[in-house]
């Protein structure tokens, strides 16, 4: 009578996945809206942090980081 017990299939364990993950981008899309809002109240970037961080390739062809004037970053 061990064998007698109902076990979850894995089509159910993947459809219960996809919701937990679709679930999780959900939310983390509403927190970068939020985020987003809060940063336009303060007058602050809205863009990607990377934006004042230009990368430009070198002659010998390795890309350098080049940092941002301050008139980029105001």
């Amino acid at each position: 009578m061990a064998g007698s017990k109902r076990k979850t299939t894995m089509a159910k364990l993947n459809r219960e996945r996809k919701l937990l993950e679709k679930r999780a981008a959900k939310q983390a899309k509403k927190e970068a809206r939020k985020r987003a809002a809060a940063e336009a109240a303060e007058g602050g970037p809205v863009g990607d942090q990377l934006a004042s961080q230009e990368v430009e390739p070198s002659p010998d062809g390795i890309r350098e980081e080049v940092p941002a004037t301050p008139s980029e970053t105001a």
